[in-house]
């Protein structure tokens, strides 16, 4: 069955671009020009990736707002914002709030179909069998990579997909300092510093929601991160 991909837009050149080229490449698209329509769309279904521009004709942030609403709807949803906002405080007020990607509509696009398809293939092993070999455990920590699940002494943690990833090539390898280089390759993003350290403080702030003392995620500066198995 083709992947849903919703587009939310208000340009309609742009918007009808990348769902013909989106259409092109298999997927099923449904294209929204306000978050007032996609909303109402999503109540009754959800997609199962959805692209979102952030200004949406007179809300500055209704990208912002939609994306919180998705965020409540699914915890999982891939989520990519796709504008022509191009500044840091953008680009960390969009991972903070739970998207996935951040790309600007300067790339190409085969660079954003590439950057789907990849959320496309991680999302995908939620439906895999479960194996021993899917299972990390550290301390607290249990991750199963197969249905990407995470649990901190037996409660539950909902993260993102890229967040999750992240948390894996840290924790795969406890004690192992972890460079952003290795985090981006883990998690298939190819982005700035700055959002790599927004994923970790995002990552660090949902543990420390069940636990006020969690200090696993250690920051080694000059060099990465790493998992402190005790």
């Amino acid at each position: 069955m083709s992947k849903r991909i919703a587009i939310v837009e208000d340009d309609p050149a742009i918007r009808d671009n990348y769902a013909s080229a989106l259409q092109k490449q298999g997927y099923e698209v449904f294209t929204y020009a306000s978050r007032i329509d996609a909303e109402q769309a999503f109540m009754q279904r959800l997609p199962d990736l959805a692209v979102v521009d952030i200004g949406l004709n007179e809300e500055i942030d209704g990208g912002f707002m939609l994306c919180q609403q998705l965020r409540s709807l699914s915890k999982t949803l891939p989520i990519i914002f796709f504008t022509a906002r191009d500044n840091d405080y953008d680009t960390i007020c969009g991972l903070r709030m739970g998207a996935d990607d951040y790309l600007t509509k300067d790339i190409s696009l085969p660079h954003l179909l590439a950057r789907i398809a990849a959320l496309f293939r991680r999302t995908e092993l939620l439906n895999q069998p479960q194996v021993a070999t899917d299972l990390i455990e550290s301390g607290a920590l249990l991750m199963d990579s197969n249905r990407m699940t995470v649990s901190w002494h037996g409660q539950s943690i909902e993260l993102t997909v890229t967040e999750f990833w992240m948390l894996h090539a840290i924790a795969k390898y406890a004690g192992h300092v972890k460079s952003r280089q290795q985090l981006m390759d883990e998690s298939k993003m190819v982005v700035d510093d700055t959002t790599i350290t927004s994923h970790i403080k995002r990552i660090r702030k949902k543990f420390m929601q069940l636990d006020a003392e969690f200090d696993r995620i250690e920051t080694v500066y000059g060099m990465g991160y790493r998992w402190k198995s005790s």
